[in-house]
């Protein structure tokens, strides 16, 4: 694929499943075209069991996945960040960082599998469709033309997409 190489931030409170799941899908699917990274203002310094198997699920790679603060990404010798996203309502509410470059920010409010309380059978299916969820945005995310995602960069006007 050509044209340039997008850097993709997913920031959560607690960077344990939503966001890690996004970075994972965003990394298999848009292989080339984006990297993606994720990160909480509070990260739990664990990945959540149940996400790994979401991903594993759907043949996505888990290694190297961790549980990250979003300050490695404020810092000065951080990738450039061209999108955020943030999954999680506590993050969009939060004051974040100033962000070098100030990359185009969007809301994608994604319920919290990690919240709920059930059978390991309810758990799985929040979980699953978190997953669904964010493969679908992320979808909708990798279908925009090259022209379009340059016109975003610079524009930073991506909340349509959220609301998919």
């Amino acid at each position: 694929m050509t044209g340039p190489l997008y850097n993709v931030l997913f920031l959560c409170t607690g960077n344990s499943a939503r966001s890690i799941m996004a970075e994972a899908i965003l990394n298999h699917k848009g292989k080339g075209r984006f990297h993606a990274y994720s990160a909480g203002s509070h990260p739990s310094g664990k990945v959540r069991p149940e996400a790994i198997t979401q991903l594993a699920l759907a043949g996505i790679a888990t290694e190297g996945l961790r549980s990250k603060s979003w300050d490695e990404f404020a810092a000065p010798d951080a990738p450039p960040i061209h999108f955020i996203f943030t999954v999680c309502d506590n993050a969009a509410n939060e004051v974040c960082p100033i962000w070098p470059g100030h990359p185009m920010t969007a809301h994608w409010g994604i319920p919290d599998p990690a919240a709920v309380r059930g059978t390991p059978e309810e758990i799985a299916r929040a979980f699953g469709d978190a997953f669904s969820i964010l493969d679908r945005r992320i979808g909708l995310l990798l279908a925009l033309p090259q022209a379009t995602l340059e016109g975003l960069a610079a524009q930073r006007e991506l909340d349509s997409i959220g609301r998919q």
